[in-house]
């Protein structure tokens, strides 16, 4: 990351913990699914870019009082499935939703590979399904409204957040701990430059490696392919790419795209010129630096603002 972004991440982070909250806490209160329970420290790969998460978390970033609209968005940061990008996809992020009332909740989901994982495919997609749960278990508390909680996904996080948008339940009433009574089912997708397709032809081949390996079966690949998997109960979903993306095609949002509109999910796709892959909220990269003020009014006309 360039000195500029660093000083600005940390001004950004600086300026808001002296004026709002953010409350961090382990998403499993034991050991966790697909888990070995080892306590495995996060490995910086580069500033602000971690590897070796083993262990889920959230932070919850809260707007400031009287700001509120009770809008959750959980954020996926990307990183192939390899590490996280935790300020540019994650903190950041958090702090634009938070500036037009809505509270960020960054979750540093457990990476394939990492030593205390023991099921690469299924440990992500448990955590955001589980931060789902939560959240909405925990809407009174947070000041939330149940049914505004969305998840938010960026290249291999929108994946993530796409995968959890087309697999979903309503939650074991049986359950002895509440929060696993609660629907999984995120009420809207934000997804940004995302990795969709586990097909060969237009996939991000590190992701697809990192997360199912060498030679996955043909229903984990269809499995794992959002654009396969879209149902009349699919959320709404608002999508963004550029044309000039060389590490994500944009194939996998024009996918998804045509997906969700044969079945009826209200969608809404913005295909830039310029832009390239991971711009986060860089407004450097071309064209598509009207990205976040489009997505705010897409929340806006689907009343997830008021």
């Amino acid at each position: 990351m360039k000195i500029v972004q660093l000083l600005t991440a940390f001004l950004l982070l600086s300026f808001f913990a002296n004026s709002q909250t953010i409350d961090n806490m382990k998403l499993w209160p034991n050991q966790a699914p697909y888990s070995n329970g080892k306590a495995t420290p996060m490995r910086e790969v580069r500033p602000t870019f971690f590897s070796n998460i083993g262990e889920a978390e959230l932070d919850i970033y809260h707007p400031e009082p009287g700001k509120a609209n009770g809008t959750a968005v959980i954020i996926c940061p990307g990183g192939g499935y390899a590490g996280e990008s935790m300020i540019k996809e994650g903190s950041q992020i958090a702090l634009w939703l938070n500036s037009f009332g809505v509270t960020g909740i960054v979750l540093k989901y457990r990476i394939p590979g990492s030593d205390g994982v023991t099921d690469n495919e299924k440990a992500p997609i448990s955590d955001a399904q589980r931060a789902i749960r939560y959240i909405r278990s925990k809407a009174t508390e947070l000041g939330l409204k149940s049914n505004q909680i969305g998840i938010m996904g960026f290249s291999a996080g929108g994946h993530l957040a796409s995968t959890a948008g087309t697999h979903f339940d309503e939650g074991n009433a049986q359950a002895s701990d509440p929060v696993e009574k609660m629907s999984c089912r995120p009420d809207f997708m934000l997804l940004i430059y995302p990795v969709v397709s586990m097909d060969t032809t237009i996939t991000h081949r590190g992701s697809r490696l990192n997360l199912l390996g060498k030679n996955p079966n043909p229903e984990k690949v269809k499995y794992y392919s959002a654009d396969q998997n879209v149902t009349a109960n699919t959320p709404p979903t608002f999508l963004v790419h550029a044309s000039d993306d060389k590490t994500v095609k944009v194939d996998n949002s024009i996918n998804l795209y045509f997906a969700l509109q044969r079945m009826g999910i209200p969608v809404e796709m913005h295909i830039f010129e310029k832009g390239g892959h991971g711009f986060g909220l860089d407004q450097t990269k071309g064209t598509a630096l009207a990205w976040p003020d489009r997505c705010k009014g897409w929340l806006e006309q689907h009343t997830f603002l008021k």
